[in-house]
């Protein structure tokens, strides 16, 4: 038999890769940059044989699941997840009707449906900061947390945390906390949560049986390391090049790949970039990185 290498990607992968909008500069942050069509965004994701995108941010793709459902046919592709920033530390907040609107508009055909994607969102707008939660805020985010995994769960669709930059949960001793203190499974991130301080390939290694969604990003740690003291805002270290194609930067990939594909993971890899974008011409952009990305992860299997 012949030796498979570390870092290789699970038998039938290619299938399972999938893009996310915010790799073309598609981003829920007020001022962000340019905007690209989605349909320019869906046609260069199918041009790169990826198979199913996230939704993008409110309002990017259409609200009514059955015209979504049909644009991302049109284009050859399925749905992935969903990302969907919803305040669960605030006990006077519901998340349940943020969750259920975003529910809506998942729509429930299809073999597999779209994994919802959760962010303990601060309730301001970016990412460049956020509040200390005292015990209380943090009893309300962890009941809240198995909560809506419930309540999704009950509609049929899965519920992942997504440790992010500028949210509730974005530390180490944050993901511990969530780890211990509730039942949901993660999106490991690799570039969020390496900025945040988590060594994502421990992570996988160490947790794999709490990873339900994935998504490989790269990133410079001499700018994530600023981010994580405060000397750098996210947005721009975003804009001067925090996040890099997949192994052009100090994420171990192939580490986590490997955790995965030895825990048996079968769930999405999604390419995800940050990138904040002046409009680039047709052809040109930042579809090139994605398929820098995208040769490299190919490279592994």
């Amino acid at each position: 038999m012949t030796a498979e290498r570390p870092g290789r990607l699970p038998p039938g992968s290619a299938r399972r890769l999938a893009g996310a909008p915010i790799s073309w500069g598609i981003c829920e942050v007020p001022g962000w940059g340019h905007q690209l069509s989605a349909g320019r965004v869906l046609a260069e994701m199918r041009a790169l044989g990826l198979a199913a995108t996230e939704f993008g941010p409110d309002g990017y793709l259409p609200a009514d699941p059955g015209a979504r459902a049909r644009l991302l046919a049109g284009h050859g592709l399925t749905a992935a997840g969903g990302f969907v920033p919803v305040v669960l530390h605030e006990p006077a907040v519901d998340p349940l009707a943020e969750v259920d609107r975003a529910l809506d508009a998942f729509g429930a055909d299809g073999p597999e449906r779209p994994v919802l994607v959760l962010a303990a969102a601060t309730g301001r707008d970016g990412y460049e900061a956020r509040p200390e939660l005292n015990a209380g805020g943090w009893a309300s985010l962890l009941a809240n947390l198995d909560r809506v995994a419930a309540h999704a769960a009950g509609r049929g669709f899965a519920a992942v945390l997504h440790p992010h930059v500028g949210t509730m949960v974005e530390t180490r001793s944050d993901v511990a906390r969530v780890l211990d203190g509730s039942g949901i499974p993660l999106c490991l991130d690799t570039g969020h949560l390496l900025i945040g301080g988590t060594d994502p390939a421990e992570l996988a290694a160490g947790a794999a049986e709490r990873i339900g969604h994935v998504h490989l990003k790269d990133v410079a740690e001499s700018m994530a390391s600023r981010v994580r003291a405060g000397e750098l805002g996210y947005s721009q270290a975003v804009r001067d090049g925090l996040y890099q194609p997949l192994g052009q930067g100090d994420v171990d990939v192939a580490g986590v790949v490997s955790a995965l594909d030895a825990a048996g993971y079968h769930g999405w890899y999604v390419l995800e970039q940050d990138t904040i974008l002046q409009e680039p011409p047709a052809g040109e952009g930042p579809v090139a990185q994605v398929a820098q990305s995208l040769s490299y992860l190919r490279s592994l299997a």
